[in-house]
C-alpha cells in the first residue's frame, strides 16, 4: 500500500491540525495530559464542536450527515486527533447503533433518531451482555412479550458501559417462544432509559469509577415502533453492529499516542539509573510492540478502504479486534514497567477534577496500574478474542 500522501491529502492533514489547534478546548486537553477523569459534559462538548464542523460521523453515508471522507482522510483525522490527545467519539451512538438504524431502520426511525445522534443531543448505551450471557450472547434471557402495539420487557443487562449517562439503550431481547433458544428468537429494540421501571446499578472498577453498570428491566413497555427491522432478525443486525464495534476497538491512533508516551518516558534518566531506553532488553520490547502496531495500522487502513466503498466491515474486523487489544495491553505493560514502584500507590482523588495535592511519581505513573488492570477487559468485550479466532477460521480462512 502506498502511504505517501497526495498534495490534497497533505492539505487536509494541515486543515485537521489547524482545526484541532484552534478548537480543541484547552481545559479538556489539560485534563487528558494530567490523566484527569473526563466528565460527560467534556465528551459531549468536544463532539458538538466536531458536529459544527461537519466532522462528527466519519463513517456515516453522506446522505445522513457523514463526511464523505476517503479511507486515507479517515486515517489522517484519527491519527492527528490521537496525537493531539483528543478524546475519541463515544462509540455507542455514533459508531454502533447509528449504522444499524441507517442500514435496517425505516424512514421514520432514521428521521427520529439519526439527527440527535449526529448532534450528540442524546447519549446511548449498549444492552447486550447479561449475567449469564457474555461470549455466548445467543443465550440471552431478557424477554420482550408482545402486547398489542407494545412489548413488555423483563430481564437484566450487565457490563453496560456509562449507562448512568444514557438517555437511550439499544437492546437484544428474546421475542420468540421460551422454548426457542437460538438466534432466530432475538430482536433489536431501542428503549428510552427514562422509563421508571428501569433500574441502573453501578459496578465499580478498580479505579473506583462506576464505568460499567447493571441495568434491570421490570415490565418496561416499549412501543413496537422502536423495534429495528423485523421481529426475530435482531441477531443479523447485531452482527453488523459488532463488526463496527470490533473495528473501533483496534484504537490504532490511541495506541500510537501511548507508544509515544512510552518512548518519551523510557528516555528519561535519573541520578541513580540510566534511561530504560538504553537497556537492550527493554528497547527490544518497545521495538517489538511498535512493529506490531505498524502492522495493525496497515490492517486498519485496508478495512477502512472497504468501508469507504460502502461495505460494512467484514469478518476481518475480528483481526483488528484481536491485535488491537493485544497491542494496547502490551503498551500498558510497558508503561507499568517504566513506572516501577510508582505504579503501586493509587490515590483516586489524584485523577478527579479539583485535586490540588501533589501527584504520585513522575507524570501519570500512578495511573499506570489502574489503566493496565482496566484494559484487561478489552480482550473480552466486543466478543472475546478466543471467539474472534473461531470467526477468522470459519469466515476468513474457510476452515
Amino acid at each position: 500500500m502506498n502511504i505517501d500522501f497526495t498534495g490534497e491529502e497533505l492539505a487536509f492533514r494541515d486543515e485537521v491540525r489547524n482545526f484541532i489547534k484552534q478548537k480543541f478546548p484547552a481545559d479538556i486537553r489539560e485534563k487528558i495530559q494530567n490523566s484527569i477523569q473526563l466528565e460527560k459534559d467534556d465528551l459531549v462538548r468536544w463532539q458538538k464542536i466536531l458536529y459544527e464542523k461537519g466532522w462528527a460521523a466519519a463513517n456515516w453515508p453522506v446522505e445522513y450527515g457523514g463526511t464523505g471522507w476517503t479511507s486515507v482522510q479517515k486515517h489522517i483525522f484519527a491519527n492527528e486527533a490521537g496525537q493531539a490527545g483528543c478524546p475519541e467519539v463515544v462509540a455507542f451512538g455514533m459508531k454502533m447503533v447509528a449504522p444499524v438504524i441507517y442500514n435496517f431502520g425505516n424512514e421514520e426511525q432514521k428521521q427520529r433518531f439519526l439527527p440527535d445522534i449526529l448532534a450528540s443531543n442524546v447519549w446511548w448505551c449498549q444492552g447486550y451482555s447479561e449475567p449469564n450471557a457474555g461470549s455466548d450472547l445467543a443465550s440471552l434471557k431478557t424477554t420482550a412479550v408482545r402486547d398489542g402495539d407494545e412489548y413488555i420487557v423483563n430481564g437484566t443487562k450487565t457490563w453496560t458501559t456509562l449507562a448512568q449517562y444514557a438517555d437511550w439503550i439499544f437492546c437484544l431481547v428474546r421475542t420468540g417462544p421460551p422454548e426457542q433458544k437460538n438466534q432466530i428468537a432475538i430482536s433489536f429494540l431501542l428503549i428510552d432509559m427514562k422509563e421508571s421501571s428501569i433500574t441502573v446499578s453501578p459496578i465499580y472498577t478498580l479505579d473506583g469509577h462506576p464505568e460499567v453498570n447493571e441495568v434491570r428491566f421490570h415490565n418496561v413497555r416499549v412501543p413496537v415502533a422502536n423495534r429495528i427491522g423485523e421481529e426475530g432478525q435482531g441477531w443479523t443486525y447485531a452482527k453488523l453492529l459488532l463488526t463496527h464495534e470490533r473495528t473501533n476497538i483496534a484504537r490504532v491512533a490511541a495506541s500510537k499516542q501511548k507508544m509515544e508516551k512510552v518512548k518519551k518516558q523510557a528516555a528519561q534518566t535519573s541520578d541513580s539509573s540510566e534511561a530504560l531506553s538504553e537497556n537492550n532488553a527493554f528497547a527490544m520490547k518497545m521495538a517489538e510492540v511498535e512493529i506490531e502496531l505498524l502492522a495493525l495500522e496497515y490492517t486498519e487502513l485496508r478495512t477502512l478502504s472497504a468501508i469507504s466503498t460502502g461495505q460494512a466491515p467484514g469478518p476481518e474486523s475480528s483481526i483488528l479486534k484481536i491485535k488491537g487489544t493485544e497491542v494496547g495491553q502490551a503498551i500498558d505493560e510497558l508503561l507499568v514497567e517504566i513506572a516501577g514502584y510508582y505504579s503501586l500507590p493509587f490515590v483516586k482523588d489524584q485523577f478527579m477534577s479539583g485535586f490540588d495535592g501533589l501527584p504520585i511519581g513522575p507524570g501519570a505513573a500512578a495511573n499506570s496500574a489502574p489503566r493496565y488492570f482496566n484494559n484487561r477487559k478489552t480482550s473480552i468485550f466486543g466478543g472475546s478474542n478466543e471467539i474472534q479466532k473461531n470467526i477468522i477460521c470459519k469466515a476468513v480462512l474457510g476452515l
